[in-house]
């Protein structure tokens, strides 16, 4: 289980996050969702390492990770822009890792991972070479094979449409089952949030307005904030697909 424990943190005397605590049960898929400035990517990063928090304590399984260095936590994350290799190929890119560490996966895992994720067919494509959903999918199971205690996914989804979206959110349901994988997501979208997580974290200026499952976000908002947030946000997504494929009508609405 991952704990954080009145969890501060301030830039340059602004107060980001404030007294926040919670626990994520290990498998679960939880995302973070609030405006911008809530402090969500801040959260992220606390998590990662790659930010130390001013006051607090961050637990996995008991063991304070508070002051452990990034690269010693064992969590990792795929970037909203993969940040893969464009210089190598698809299977270069996923086994990137393993050159220093070999013996966190053995061939057939990565064969095993390649086949999970669907990319025996693109193997030996140049990054160039591959969609969005493809270069998403690459990116995670670069990040699968070196076997992270936590992931973290920064807008995952925020790139990709339609029908591929679909497809990604089912394969990072399937993995974090399939591994029993503790993953947690960054994200703006609050129809993204509900149906991919297991439980929804909604925080605004640096603190928790609610945390709980998606049908009670939806069916019992905690405050008008998380009320008014999530059919704001929602109705905001209408409004682009409407638009998408009814601009004119848009225009004069």
């Amino acid at each position: 289980m991952l704990k954080l424990e009145h969890i501060q943190k301030s830039f340059d005397g602004v107060h980001i996050l404030n007294d926040l605590s919670l626990e994520i049960p290990n498998g679960e898929i939880v995302s973070i969702l609030g405006p911008s400035g809530s402090g969500k990517t801040t959260l992220l990063n606390l998590i990662l390492g790659i930010t130390e928090i001013d006051e607090g304590r961050i637990l996995f399984n008991e063991q304070d990770m508070t002051h452990v260095p990034m690269e010693q936590r064992g969590f990792n994350i795929v970037f909203q822009d993969y940040a893969l290799f464009p210089n190598l190929t698809a299977f270069e890119n996923i086994t990137y890792g393993l050159k220093n560490k070999p013996q966190i996966s053995s061939p057939e895992e990565v064969q095993e991972l390649v086949h999970l994720l669907g990319l025996e067919k693109h193997l030996e494509k140049r990054i160039d070479q591959l969609s969005g959903g493809q270069k998403q999918r690459v990116a995670l199971a670069r990040t699968l094979v070196m076997k992270p205690k936590i992931l973290l996914l920064d807008e995952p989804l925020s790139a990709l449409d339609g029908v591929i979206k679909e497809s990604i959110k089912e394969r990072i349901k399937m993995i974090a089952k399939e591994y029993n994988l503790t993953t947690i997501i960054v994200t703006h979208d609050p129809e993204e949030a509900l149906t991919l997580s297991d439980r929804v974290l909604i925080i605004n200026e640096g603190q928790i307005s609610q945390y709980g499952k998606p049908e009670d976000i939806m069916n019992q908002p905690s405050c008008d904030f998380v009320q008014d947030f999530i059919l704001n946000q929602l109705e905001i997504k209408r409004r682009n697909i409407f638009a998408l494929f009814h601009p004119m009508q848009e225009q004069m609405v």
